[in-house]
C-alpha cells in the first residue's frame, strides 16, 4: 500500500504515534511519504495526527481512499473555558502498532541520537487543567520497558504524566539510570510523591535538569518540605531544578508570585505557564510576571517584579 502522514501540528515536536505508524506499515512493505497536496500522487490511506487542541486542521484536499485521523488534538474540546476529552474522537494504536519501535528518520533533526517514548501512562490526580486522567486512566499503568523505543542513543525524552505514581517506579528508573543516557522526563514529577528513597534514586539519573509543579497554591504545606529535602539529597543548582508554576486558573496573582519568590528562595528556577492565554494581554500583571521569571537573565539580575516593571 501507499501509505501518507500528516503532523497537523506541524513538524516542531516529533509525533509518536505517525513515527510508530510509519516503522509497522514499512515493515509490512508499504511505501511511506509525508502528505504533500502538490506532489503526493493518490494514496491508499493518510493518516493525520495532532496533539494540540488549538491547532487549526490540515486545510488542505487530500487525495486518499481513506483518511484516519487521531490524537489528543482532536478529542480535546473547550466547554465553558475548560478542556473536555472525548475519547470517542480518538483513534489509539492497535497493539501491534503501539508496541512497535518508531521510525526515527521521520524527524531526522529532532531525533538525532534522541529517543522518545513513554514508560508509564495516566495519572491519579484528576486536576481539572489536564485531561490525562480521562485519556490515560487515573492509575500510573506500566506500558512499554525501555527498550521498546531506546538502542542506545545518548539522549531520552521521557514523556509520562506521572512516572514517581507507578507502584514499580524503582524498577523504571533503573533502566534509565543503567542506559547512561541524558533523560529529560519532558512532564515532569509529582513533587507530592517525593520520598528520600525516591530523591536518592533520581541523583543518580543522569540529568541536564528536571522539572516539577507548583500547580496549587494549598500545596504549600505539603510540597515545601519535599522541594527542601529533594535539593538537600541531590545538592543541584537552581539551573537543574524547574518547577512549572500555573498562573490563573485557580490562584490570583498575589499567590503566583508568591510562588515564584518563595521557589526562587529556595533555590529552584520557577517558570510560569499561564492556563486561560486567550483572555490575557501583554498589559496583564501575568502576562508580564511571565515575562520577567521565564526570562532568566532578566529574573536573576531584576531582584523583583515591581522593580521589573517600574
Amino acid at each position: 500500500m501507499k501509505i501518507g502522514l500528516i503532523d497537523v501540528d506541524g513538524h516542531n515536536y516529533p509525533n509518536l504515534p505517525l513515527m510508530k505508524l510509519s516503522a509497522w506499515h514499512k515493515s509490512q512493505g508499504d511505501s511511506v511519504e509525508w502528505y504533500n497536496p502538490m506532489t503526493s500522487e493518490h494514496l491508499d490511506i493518510v493518516y493525520m495526527s495532532k496533539v494540540f487542541s488549538f491547532t487549526e486542521d490540515y486545510p488542505y484536499p487530500i487525495n486518499a481512499d481513506r483518511i484516519i485521523k487521531g490524537g489528543s488534538g482532536y478529542a480535546i474540546r473547550l466547554v465553558n473555558g475548560r478542556e473536555i476529552y472525548d475519547k470517542s474522537a480518538d483513534n489509539d494504536l492497535p497493539y501491534e502498532i503501539e508496541h512497535t519501535y518508531p521510525d526515527y528518520s521521520l524527524y531526522p533533526e529532532m531525533t538525532k541520537d534522541t529517543a522518545y517514548g513513554f514508560l508509564t501512562r495516566g495519572c491519579p490526580r484528576e486536576c481539572n487543567f489536564c485531561h490525562v486522567g480521562v485519556k490515560e486512566g487515573k492509575c500510573s499503568v506500566k506500558v512499554a520497558d525501555l527498550s521498546e523505543f531506546w538502542r542506545g542513543q545518548k539522549n531520552i525524552v521521557l514523556c509520562d504524566p506521572n512516572i514517581l505514581a507507578y507502584p514499580e517506579w524503582k524498577e523504571l528508573l533503573q533502566q534509565l539510570i543503567d542506559s547512561k543516557a541524558y533523560v529529560d522526563i519532558n512532564q515532569g514529577l509529582d513533587i507530592r510523591l517525593m520520598t528520600e528513597e525516591r530523591a536518592e534514586m533520581i541523583s543518580k539519573l543522569k540529568v541536564k535538569a528536571v522539572h516539577f509543579a507548583w500547580d496549587r497554591y494549598e500545596d504549600r504545606d505539603t510540597i515545601l518540605p519535599k522541594f527542601q529535602m529533594f535539593k538537600d539529597i541531590t545538592k543541584w543548582g537552581y539551573r537543574k531544578l524547574s518547577v512549572y508554576v500555573l498562573t490563573n486558573f485557580n490562584t490570583i496573582f498575589e499567590q503566583d508570585l508568591e510562588r515564584v519568590y518563595t521557589l526562587r528562595d529556595m533555590g529552584y528556577d520557577p517558570y510560569i505557564m499561564i492556563y486561560d492565554k486567550a483572555h490575557t494581554t501583554g498589559r496583564d500583571n501575568v502576562r508580564r510576571l511571565q515575562r520577567w521569571v521565564n526570562n532568566r537573565i532578566i529574573f536573576r539580575t531584576v531582584s523583583t517584579f515591581d522593580e521589573y516593571i517600574g
